[in-house]
């Protein structure tokens, strides 16, 4: 079976039924007029709304689908510090660790460590 196709306008095409049907005058002309051209009352409805909103380039086929994100700087900014922050914590966490494995090495083996300046 063949996959149904969305069907798409162009914004020429969607002015021209606008006005063929604003020139209708006689009871079931509007309802011929989206017969022959096989529309449904709610394009028409539609397109008169954007017409008269003023937005013309709205009339032209939108793209479906999820919008692309929009990336913050300050956000891609403060993800990049938060993770050199992350960097920096983890190897500190190891240097501290290897400091504890030296001291108690040095207690195992009976080595005096230099004491070191608080002052610093």
């Amino acid at each position: 079976m063949a996959k149904a196709k969305r069907r798409s306008f162009t914004a020429k095409y969607k002015r021209e039924i606008v006005r063929k049907a604003d020139g209708c005058t006689e009871p079931g002309e509007i309802g011929a007029l989206l017969r022959r051209e096989g529309l449904y009352s709610s394009h028409l409805t539609v397109w008169r709304r954007e017409l008269v909103v003023g937005e013309l380039s709205a009339l032209a086929p939108k793209k479906r689908g999820p919008k692309g994100k929009q990336l913050d700087p300050q956000a891609v900014e403060l993800a990049m510090v938060r993770r050199q922050l992350g960097v920096a914590n983890a190897r500190a966490e190891r240097a501290e660790l290897l400091v504890d494995i030296q001291k108690k090495l040095s207690l195992i083996l009976g080595l005096e460590l230099p004491k070191l300046d608080e002052d610093r």
